[in-house]
């Protein structure tokens, strides 16, 4: 069996807000440390059957930034959760609302 460990390193100011996120993965191809400047985990209490999360940006995620990178987490998890379930129907709810959190999004930043 092999196993591979996901280090991430926050860096926080002097108000424990992250200023840098670095990040690496034992079976990447990269071997240097990769910067990101949000981060979402969510890990899966099967006991307590509730979800874990850590959710961290740092102060130059811009909010355009931040919507794309919603939109492309909720897209990607409907697709994780049509290979798990095969759920055509309901994925492509997710994919709907995902479109159309992101259109509205848009459309708030033409009106500002």
């Amino acid at each position: 069996m092999i196993q591979s460990t996901i280090a991430i390193d926050v860096t926080l100011d002097e108000s424990k807000i992250p200023h840098q996120i670095l990040w690496n993965a034992t079976q990447s191809s990269s071997e240097e440390k990769q910067e990101a400047k949000a981060m979402m985990i969510s890990f899966w209490d099967g006991k307590e059957r509730a979800a874990l999360r850590i959710d961290l940006w740092t102060k130059e995620m811009m909010v355009d930034e931040m919507a794309d990178f919603y939109y492309q987490t909720m897209m990607t998890m409907a697709d994780t959760f049509e290979r798990a379930t095969h759920q055509k129907e309901l994925v492509g709810e997710m994919k709907d609302f995902a479109k159309n959190f992101y259109a509205k999004f848009k459309k708030s930043q033409e009106q500002q």
